[in-house]
């Protein structure tokens, strides 16, 4: 292993492939780590595979973007080629839906947003990635989804690296115009999104060979079985949305990738309702990514900044007590909130509930606590008290009290509840979606 690349110390190697090599490193001048992509010395540098690797650093340096890896500097040295880019702490998608392999479906289309975000910027520039799938996908631990591995992509306005009818890309997430080899346009990327989507809620690739047919033969003339039938938690608008990515003419399917990114957006607006880098944190931690000191840190460092700008907004404490009452930490929030408004209120604790409709704890109380699929505003005894998804237990005197779960997308749940001293009891429900024309689907 090398010990130094230009300005950089290399640490360690953290990956490997048929073409380069990763390592992690110290841009020593400013103290930056970074990840190194090395290709491999025996990759000759007049190779399909050496130009190919040299159009990706410039891809990469062309693209700024909050959800595309970016490139701090290309290095040609000792008879090779180095791209220095940023180093992201994570896991990629392929390695996340090997811990589990089906994702809740809120966080699956806040990935699939994400991804899309990135390729509308990039598809803005001519430049069409080619190549959509869970291992060029990395959710780092701040809850930033980044695009990776731009070695395949293609800009209009430069010839292509492959052969006229070829095919270059991975088979299972290929589109159909794809596989014939044909010109390719930014739908093919839409197609692709579409495919990862359809595994995240499944846990199964929409096209898989077997026998009779190919994964490319069933990509161009099968249909895919309805998600819903292997998950029927999955909701209509997001299988019309994946239906739509997975036509298999170009022309059927969305006419701009910011008409994707609508309606993902739509679909979360009534199911996520705080902060989505937040959302990914929390499920992180859920999964065992990282720790429970991890996320809270991460969460909790952003908390008195949304403070600040809310102004003491109602609606942003009860989300912001929602995220970190997912972790347990309803005494440091408490203290958080208390202390960022305590210059307002002058530090009167009851004016500050009065205000925020945070709850008086019981010197006698028994708890309750709330699952909710997909999410829901909770009110007790007619005052709200926190927006699912939260772990936060909420402490009640004894006695008879009356919970309403409401979402606009939902019918509201009405339950009268009993609260023992000393006890916690789970509220655990599953909201059944309205029949409405404006949603345009089915019952």
């Amino acid at each position: 292993m090398v010990d130094q690349i230009g300005n950089c110390r290399i640490l360690q190697e953290i990956g490997s492939g048929g073409m380069a090599v990763v390592y992690k490193a110290v841009q020593e001048p400013l103290g930056r780590t970074v990840a190194i992509k090395a290709l491999k010395p025996s990759i000759a540098m007049d190779s399909g595979f050496a130009k190919r690797f040299e159009r990706e650093a410039h891809f990469m340096a062309s693209l700024q973007h909050e959800n595309i890896l970016h490139v701090h500097d290309f290095v040609k040295d000792r008879g090779t080629m180095f791209i220095v880019m940023e180093y992201v702490q994570g896991i990629d998608l392929y390695d996340l839906l090997d811990i589990t392999p089906r994702l809740p479906v809120d966080i699956a289309a806040i990935i699939a947003l994400q991804v899309s975000r990135a390729l509308d910027y990039a598809h803005f520039r001519g430049i069409i990635h080619r190549d959509i799938k869970p291992a060029n996908i990395m959710l780092s631990h701040q809850g930033e989804v980044k695009l990776m591995d731009f070695g395949i992509a293609r800009d209009d306005r430069l010839t292509d690296l492959t052969e006229t009818g070829t095919g270059l890309g991975t088979p299972s997430y290929m589109s159909p115009e794809q596989i014939l080899g044909d010109k390719l346009d930014f739908r093919s990327d839409i197609f692709s999104v579409g495919i990862v989507l359809y595994q995240m809620v499944t846990g199964r690739k929409p096209f898989v060979e077997d026998d009779a047919r190919t994964v490319m033969q069933k990509i161009r003339l099968d249909r895919y079985t309805s998600p819903r039938k292997i998950n029927p938690a999955v909701p209509r608008t997001l299988e019309h949305i994946m239906g739509r990515c997975m036509e298999k003419l170009p022309a059927n399917r969305y006419p701009t990738t910011q008409a994707l990114i609508d309606d993902l957006q739509d679909f979360l607006a009534s199911r996520v309702p705080i902060n989505h880098n937040a959302r990914l944190v929390m499920y992180l931690r859920e999964v065992g990514v990282i720790t429970d000191a991890k996320a809270e840190e991460i969460l909790s460092a952003s908390a008195p900044n949304r403070l600040r700008r809310g102004n003491g907004d109602r609606r942003m404490v009860t989300q912001m007590w929602a995220v970190q009452g997912g972790l347990g930490a309803f005494a440091v929030v408490a203290g958080l909130v208390l202390q960022g408004v305590s210059g307002r209120l002058g530090g009167d604790p009851d004016q500050f509930v009065a205000e925020t409709g945070a709850p008086v704890v019981p010197q006698r109380a028994g708890h309750l606590r709330f699952v909710v699929d997909p999410w829901a505003h909770v009110e007790i005894d007619g005052q709200p008290v926190l927006t699912t998804p939260s772990a936060r237990e909420i402490a009640l005197p004894p006695g008879d009290h009356y919970v309403r779960l409401e979402n606009p997308y939902y019918e509201t749940i009405d339950r009268r509840v009993t609260v023992r001293e000393g006890e916690t009891q789970l509220i655990e429900e599953t909201m059944v979606e309205r029949t409405t024309a404006a949603e345009g689907e089915a019952p």
